[in-house]
């Protein structure tokens, strides 16, 4: 089938439309970051935030170099964050003690995750992460804001991968497999 050149100017023109409106929600979640504020893309080295556990320890992503760190940022009340945790609890004990490590960060109010923690005990470590801005997951490309996102980071902190929304188990076996060597 042979496009008239009328059809092959429309086609055009219905790509380059698409293609300066992605480009512009793009350029609009960018203008969404506070002046002055990184945020962490792939291939970066993570910021070295010091985020407290619910007892009020603090812990440093730093902490965790030398093994693959899987952030999940989280919330007591956001319903996808609930659904994919038997599956983060599943991976982290799949993974033993020496290979990567799920961290889950809470982006909610210490006192309800707390109570949260209480009845649903995780195999993971779980931090608080800032809430006021920049966020610890704006920091960590979390552009949206939106959760549940994770982060991969590699041995050495670099950011490998993140995404918006849950992980599927596929994706978390090949998240938290050993790197090749």
């Amino acid at each position: 089938m042979m496009l008239s050149r009328s059809n092959w100017t429309i086609l055009g023109f219905a790509v380059l439309v698409a293609a300066a409106g992605g480009w512009m929600q793009h350029a609009s979640q960018r203008a969404h970051i506070p002046a002055g504020v990184q945020v962490a893309e792939n291939g970066d080295l993570a910021p070295d935030l010091t985020l407290t556990d619910v007892d009020g320890k603090p812990h440093r992503l730093a902490d965790y170099r030398g093994r693959r760190v899987l952030l999940n940022f989280w919330a007591t009340w956001c319903g996808p964050c609930l659904q994919e945790m038997p599956a983060l609890v599943k991976a982290q004990a799949n993974v033993g003690e020496k290979g990567a490590i799920v961290v889950g960060i809470a982006m909610d109010d210490p006192e309800r995750v707390r109570a949260f923690l209480a009845s649903h005990p995780l195999n993971y470590p779980v931090l608080l992460g800032r809430l006021d801005s920049p966020s610890t997951s704006l920091q960590l490309g979390n552009v949206g804001e939106l959760l549940p996102y994770s982060v991969l980071l590699d041995e050495n902190g670099r950011v490998l991968a993140s995404r918006r929304g849950a992980l599927d188990v596929t994706q978390l076996q090949q998240w938290l497999a050993p790197a090749a060597r």
